[in-house]
């Protein structure tokens, strides 16, 4: 599943940096992961990495966007392939 980043955000600003998948940026009051966009770090990393930055440990799995380790690889695939012309 995608993850979520909860109201515990205190607005460091580690985790977006770190995100191969840019799928994190700042929402109205806190961070932010666009679920179509994250993949847990799947085909990047073996953990996701703004779980191993947050000082405060408030990006959690989405329950509302739950996907298994295939499809999180498949939407991996997705957003790193080329264009083909």
């Amino acid at each position: 599943m995608s993850l979520t980043i909860t109201d515990a955000c205190i607005n460091c600003d580690v985790c977006e940096p770190e995100c191969p998948n840019h799928a994190i940026s700042q929402g109205e009051e806190i961070y932010a992961i666009d679920p179509a966009r994250c993949t847990e770090c799947v085909g990047h990393f073996d953990a996701p990495q703004c779980q191993q930055v947050c000082p405060v440990e408030c990006c959690l799995p989405d329950p509302e966007h739950v996907e298994s380790r295939e499809e999180l690889l498949a939407k991996y695939r997705r957003l790193t392939a080329k264009s083909v012309a």
